[in-house]
């Protein structure tokens, strides 16, 4: 999102002369979030796959004006989901200069702030707040105490001479000083109980307690948290009178679509070498079976982090192939996923029953993908001449360190057959590289289809 430059107003005197009104920050996001709905702008940018699930029922709670949980497994996008409804801020908002909460000039809620607005009126200075500075955000440690979230007496002000009993000895912690914004906490039940008991008041009288002092500071600040299922983490809970506290609580999921699987990929992935489309979907394909396999704890689930991960290492293997061999571009191949599943195995919960064949099983998973990856793109053609010339002797040699010039070469001449040229033209090859990749996918297709015979030794691979 472009910023644009802040307001040049300065005092309260020049604010109120240019007609600005103060919102509630629950009127303020309400109201942004039916003005984009209305123009048919996409509030939430950058998120796949909730357009009809988790969308609606976060629109709807922000439009009730109720603090929201979202609960679900690892890797589906929560905090990405969070960290967007800063865009629903006004992108510039009026503070009071040095105020320590950020109150609105027309409404201080600390005594100092207060006293300011009596003793300067209407030339009181101002500043002014961007809304990515109205966005806070909490991971929940078991080591977070009271004094992070709501505050504590500060020694250092209580040794300069104040009392105890003096409002101004207090040091403020993380959700007060969100004041008129968004305090996001992640992994909410790992909070210890006794912590999340410190919230009540928050959420609900919207005042503070600290070390029996009760400031009655009118709060205006939108808690939202993430948690994963309890049967999952089994390290706390959120407890029961906390849980009532907030107004919704939404599952999230898993992309459920193929395609926004793969959006997600190619948003996530930071590649540092080209990889093919055929091989993103292969990644996301291999996500989703193992989200189905009976093999893998499902309680845990498999982020999505996983298929990005994946794609940033065949990239990382392509590169390093280009590199090695000197070749002019550096386009990830059917090959490289190998290298994939040879570090990714580390990021999978198997079931306990599993132990000693998760190498079998990912392999396994990889291959079904392929396989369907293979005969969404290729159905049609007819590769009998490959399959013919690799039977009377031909064979072809690939490798994590065979160059796409030496695969293509190495090809068994087919006469005037254009094979090579469909096969290339269905996945948008034009390059070396890009072809050698189409190229060895379908023979990768028909070792899986049984019709050819594949040997690798772990440097060279052979298919013959």
């Amino acid at each position: 999102m472009t910023t644009s430059e802040a307001p040049t107003i300065s005092t309260v005197g020049e604010l109120r002369a240019s007609g600005h009104v103060h919102r509630s920050l629950r009127t303020e996001i309400r109201d942004n979030l039916l003005a984009a709905l209305a123009e048919g702008r996409d509030p939430w940018p950058g998120l796949h796959g909730f357009g009809t699930t988790v969308i609606p029922q976060l629109e709807r709670a922000l439009l009730a004006g109720h603090d929201v949980v979202l609960l679900g497994e690892r890797g589906q996008g929560k905090t990405r989901l969070l960290r967007t409804l800063s865009g629903l801020l006004d992108e510039w908002t009026p503070v009071i200069s040095g105020s320590e909460l950020g109150e609105h000039p027309y409404e201080p809620i600390t005594h100092a702030s207060q006293a300011a607005v009596a003793t300067y009126g209407d030339d009181l200075r101002i500043s002014w707040r961007h809304r990515d500075e109205r966005y806070a955000e909490k991971l929940a440690t078991p080591d977070t105490s009271v004094a992070d979230l709501i505050g504590d007496v500060d020694p250092m002000k209580v040794a300069e001479g104040r009392s105890l009993g003096d409002p101004e000895t207090i040091h403020f912690g993380l959700i007060p000083r969100s004041h008129r914004g968004i305090v996001a906490i992640n992994e909410l039940p790992d909070l210890a109980e006794r912590i999340q008991v410190a919230m009540l008041n928050v959420m609900e009288e919207r005042d503070i307690q600290i070390r029996g002092y009760v400031l009655r500071l009118p709060l205006d600040v939108l808690v939202v948290a993430s948690a994963n299922p309890e049967d999952y983490t089994n390290r706390g809970r959120i407890i029961t009178p906390l849980k009532d506290r907030f107004g919704a609580e939404i599952r999230t999921h898993y992309p459920i679509e193929l395609d926004a699987e793969i959006s997600v990929i190619r948003q996530e992935a930071d590649l540092v070498a080209e990889v093919p489309d055929y091989l993103v979907e292969i990644l996301a394909r291999f996500t989703r079976n193992l989200r189905e396999s009976s093999s893998v704890d499902q309680r845990s689930g498999v982020s999505a982090r996983f298929a990005i991960a994946g794609a940033e290492t065949i990239a990382a293997a392509a590169l390093h192939r280009a590199t090695v061999q000197g070749e002019d571009a550096a386009v990830a191949r059917v090959v490289d996923l190998e290298t994939a599943v040879d570090v990714l195995g580390g990021k999978i919960e198997f079931e306990s029953g599993e132990e000693g064949r998760e190498d079998e099983i990912l392999t396994h998973l990889l291959r079904t993908a392929t396989a369907e990856t293979v005969r969404a793109h290729f159905r049609g053609l007819d590769l009998t001449l490959l399959v013919d010339a690799i039977e009377s002797g031909a064979m072809v040699t690939t490798g994590e360190q065979v160059t796409a010039r030496d695969f293509l070469t190495g090809l068994p001449v087919l006469g005037e057959s254009e094979l090579y040229d469909d096969l290339c033209d269905r996945l948008d090859a034009t390059n070396d590289g890009q072809r050698a990749g189409a190229i060895e996918l379908a023979l990768e297709g028909l070792y899986l289809a049984r019709k050819i015979g594949k040997d690798s030794d772990g440097s060279e691979t052979v298919y013959g």
